[in-house]
């Protein structure tokens, strides 16, 4: 039987942040591991068939399983990684309507909206650009969030004044920096989500009422005018909770892009490539950095029930935990997973419960996050733009904590323009 620490692990979390799981794991010498978190009982698993199992909502279910701080900060109140079932597809529906192309016809018409987010976000950033040489140069976590929220609030259908960007993109920001500490950050996330949904509650109302022509298609309209599977349109608080969680997750992008030019220092042979245009190299390079750098450390929920994985029982209600950044970094799946190879992504299917950076599964489906396509649009756009970009990289502090939950480089990454 596999056992962990019985000591509560929570204060070796705050600790260790993506460490960890990984740590625990290693000195029990198995995949699966027993512990105490949060005054309950918690199992720790990684690998695929560990993704295949949290992501079964007959093993795991979300209602009720996060922890209050994250929703209040992360996801919001009523959000639709609270629901399970019926109703939970119905409402991921609506979201996959917006960000996921499936081949059809209509995933065809979300594959153009998605590419017309990237050149949103590249407009933006070609705008940035005189700015930022004007001053002498940029740090990449401060200033391209503003970039972001005005390509993804135009995106949108968000109306947003051009003094209103700032603001709005460091509350965004704020909600994705806040949400895994008990300190001043969290109170900043939980304060910022107050304004931010007070404003996207008013937005939703002057939808309905006729006072806004929203776009068709666009992620205000298509909120506005949903019906969950009771058939009834959302409340005006949970419709503004689902609308920032189309817009949030977007700016959050903004660490990615940081950790694409810490690469690019590291390891300034990928600069040619990515200036060059070369589409499908591109993409191998956003993978890898979604793969290579921590973003979230695990995922999880709640034990259905009473269940048993690889022989080892899990009482319901047991907190079941997914090791994200542990499977990114699994030598069993990627090859020397400590150097960065973005060649490991060029001409290799990758299963969907392989790499999970934003969960596991089939998008249109389960849980796994249904914006990775805007995610991967977005990387690639302004990665692009990174390289082409004449800069040099003054002397600053560029470690990446591990203990800090989300992990950035400490400098924000700092930019000199010529």
């Amino acid at each position: 039987m596999t056992r962990g620490p019985k000591l509560d692990q929570t204060l070796r979390l705050a600790l260790e942040g993506y460490a960890w799981l990984p740590n625990l794991r290693r000195r029990i010498g198995d995949n699966v591991v027993r512990t105490t978190l949060f005054g309950g009982p918690a199992v720790g698993l990684c690998g695929p068939e560990a993704a295949r199992f949290v992501y079964d909502e007959r093993h795991v279910r979300r209602h009720g399983a996060l922890p209050k701080p994250v929703l209040s900060t992360l996801f919001g109140k009523g959000a639709v990684h609270t629901l399970d079932g019926e109703a939970h597809r119905v409402r991921k529906a609506m979201f996959t309507g917006l960000m996921t192309p499936d081949g059809t016809e209509a995933g065809a018409g979300v594959a153009a909206g998605v590419a017309r987010l990237g050149e949103h976000v590249g407009e933006a950033w070609d705008a940035a650009v005189p700015g930022w040489r004007g001053r002498g140069g940029l740090t990449v976590f401060a200033d391209v969030p503003a970039v972001i929220t005005a390509a993804v609030c135009r995106w949108a259908g968000v109306p947003l004044a051009g003094e209103e960007v700032g603001p709005m993109a460091t509350a965004l920001m704020a909600l994705v920096d806040g949400f895994a500490t008990a300190g001043p950050r969290h109170w900043r996330a939980r304060r910022a989500r107050g304004r931010i949904e007070a404003r996207f509650a008013d937005l939703i109302d002057s939808v309905r009422d006729g006072r806004l022509a929203a776009p068709a298609g666009s992620a205000v309209r298509t909120v506005a005018e949903h019906r969950d599977a009771d058939g009834r349109p959302l409340d005006r608080a949970v419709a503004a909770v689902e609308l920032l969680n189309v817009v949030r997750p977007t700016v959050a992008v903004t660490w990615f892009v940081m950790f694409a030019g810490h690469t690019l220092h590291r390891w300034p042979e990928h600069r040619a490539m990515l200036a060059g245009g070369d589409g499908e190299r591109a993409t191998a390079f956003a993978q890898e950095v979604r793969r290579f750098y921590p973003f979230a450390p695990f995922v999880g929920g709640r034990a259905a029930r009473d269940l048993t994985f690889r022989n080892e029982p899990i009482p319901s209600g047991a907190m079941v935990l997914l090791d994200v950044y542990g499977q990114n970094h699994d030598p069993s799946l990627w090859h020397d997973p400590y150097a960065f190879r973005p060649d490991r992504f060029v001409g290799r299917p990758i299963g969907e419960f392989d790499l999970i950076p934003q969960g596991g599964g089939d998008p249109r489906a389960g849980h796994r996050c249904p914006g990775e396509a805007i995610t991967l649009a977005t990387l690639t756009a302004l990665a692009g733009r990174l390289a082409r970009l004449d800069h040099r990289v003054p002397e600053q502090d560029l470690r990446i904590p591990l203990h800090r939950i989300p992990a950035r480089v400490t400098s924000g990454f700092r930019l000199s323009l010529r």
